[in-house]
This record gives C-alpha cells, sequence and structure tokens, in this order.
C-alpha cells in the first residue's frame, strides 16, 4: 500500500470547517495535503451560513456520506479520514463503504446497533428532537445549550467565546436518524459491523463528553468485535466534545496522526 499523503477533515453538526483549523496546520506542518471540506449547505462564510441555513434543511447522514464519497474517490490514493461526532459517524460509513486507509472518529454520533441512550445525551439533544418538525429544519444552540453540550469542561465566558467563533445552526434530520436507527432495517447510520477488509479504525473518546459520553463509544467498540480489521478505542480524560478544540487538542491530534501512520506504514 501507498502511504497515504492527504488527510480529509470532516465535521459535525453546529460547526463547520473552521473548527478543524488548529488541525489543518498542524497536520499540513506534518508534511499532509489536509482537505476540510464542508457539509452541502455549509460552504462559504460562516457568517453568510449563519444568515441563511436554509440550504441545510433536511440534509441527512447518506447525502453528506455521498458528498464527501465523491471527493473521496477523486484522490489518487486513499486517505487518512478523520471525524468529529456525526462526522466520525459519517468516517464509519465510509469506511463500511470501503473507502479510506485508516479512519478516526472523535466523540461519533451513535451507530445503528448502539442501545445506550445516557441522560446527558438526551438533554443535549432535545433542542432538535423535542419537535418532530425539526426533522426538516435546521436548529441552533443557545450559548447556555452550546456550554452544556459542547462545552462544559470549559468556563461560560470561553464557552460563549468558542460559540461566538464556530456555531452555525445545524440539520435536524441527522439526529432523529440516529435515534430511531434501531427500528430502521435500512438506517442511513448502518455500517457493515463484520466487514473483513475494512480500514483500521480508531475510536476516541472524551471523558467529560455529555453529548457522546463514553459509554456510547465503548458500546460502538464493542458492536465491532466480531470483524477481524482493526477497531481500537482510545478516552482522554477530562476532554469534552469540544474535543477537537479545547485546551490540549494538540495531544489528541498527535496521538490521532501517530496512530494512523503506523496502521498504514
Amino acid at each position: 500500500m501507498n502511504r497515504p499523503d492527504t488527510i480529509v477533515l470532516i465535521h459535525g453538526l453546529w460547526m463547520t470547517p473552521l473548527s478543524w483549523q488548529n488541525w489543518l496546520e498542524r497536520y499540513e506542518k506534518a508534511g499532509y495535503t489536509v482537505l476540510a471540506p464542508a457539509w452541502p449547505g455549509a460552504e462559504g462564510d460562516i457568517e453568510d451560513v449563519r444568515r441563511d441555513p436554509s440550504k441545510l434543511n433536511g440534509l441527512g447522514v447518506t447525502e453528506v456520506a455521498d458528498h464527501y464519497e465523491r471527493l473521496i474517490r477523486q484522490l489518487d490514493r486513499p486517505p487518512i479520514l478523520v471525524g468529529h461526532s456525526f462526522g466520525g459517524t459519517i468516517v464509519q460509513v465510509l469506511l463500511s463503504r470501503g473507502l479510506g486507509a485508516a479512519g478516526v472518529a472523535l466523540d461519533p454520533a451513535p451507530i445503528k446497533g448502539v442501545l445506550r441512550l445516557p441522560v446527558s445525551s438526551i438533554r443535549s439533544s432535545l433542542p432538535v428532537l423535542k419537535n418532530p418538525a425539526n426533522r426538516g429544519r435546521t436548529v441552533g444552540l443557545t450559548p447556555e445549550q452550546f456550554h452544556y453540550g459542547f462545552a462544559n469542561t470549559l468556563n461560560a465566558a470561553d464557552s460563549r467565546q468558542a460559540w461566538e467563533r464556530f456555531h452555525i445552526p445545524a440539520p435536524g434530520r441527522p439526529l432523529f436518524q440516529a435515534a430511531f436507527a434501531n427500528f430502521n432495517p435500512n438506517a442511513a447510520t448502518k455500517v457493515d459491523l463484520r466487514k473483513p477488509d475494512r480500514a483500521p479504525l480508531l475510536l476516541v473518546a472524551g471523558g467529560s463528553d455529555r453529548i457522546v459520553p463514553p459509554s456510547l463509544v465503548r458500546e460502538a467498540h464493542h458492536r465491532y468485535r466480531r470483524s477481524p480489521a482493526v477497531t481500537e478505542y482510545v478516552e482522554f480524560a477530562g476532554r469534552s466534545h469540544f474535543i477537537a478544540g479545547e485546551p490540549g487538542w494538540e495531544e489528541v491530534a498527535d496521538h490521532v496522526l501517530d496512530w494512523a501512520v503506523r496502521q498504514t506504514a
């Protein structure tokens, strides 16, 4: 295998590629070509997206995965895939499709088959799930909701600053797809848990994450147990769902890259 020379970064809900800026610069300095494409409808200036997020209305997991698949298939060789939150779910979908040289899912939203439903996850998702009409809408988080679910390890002022810099309204449909996946045989978050030739996968949990607590990530890891493909789990103590941006992100970014390099050597 030719060692990958490209890293594709996939953001999650309520974020844009801007959330990857530090990682992008760090990985470029390490010699990689780094791509951080936006979800369909989230392209362009963040202020423009905030003013009119309607292009994201109704966007679901499959459409987002298809968007990244088209980009990846245009590359000369399989890249390293790194995704956060629903971006981590997309990474798993893409690996299940046979794409990528290695994949890393940071605080990934649950794939089909994960049955746990922690109270903090329910509370963090309620701004969207409390209204069925939100399935076809975009829904934003208040600074207080962002602090509780995303950035609970930061103080209120730093969390507010992160919200002002990175937050956009997000499509509600992916949350509904994940919430009801176990009742849908063709769920968008379904992956081939036994795929023998899947690229290596690293599942990363933040020890203080409220949206995707470690128990959800550990269960996802357990669901892959029947696959002979490499599937590993690591937990960073005291990290929130804002694991890619909170202080200490460098440790996580370096661990991710070191792991991917070992797996693709």
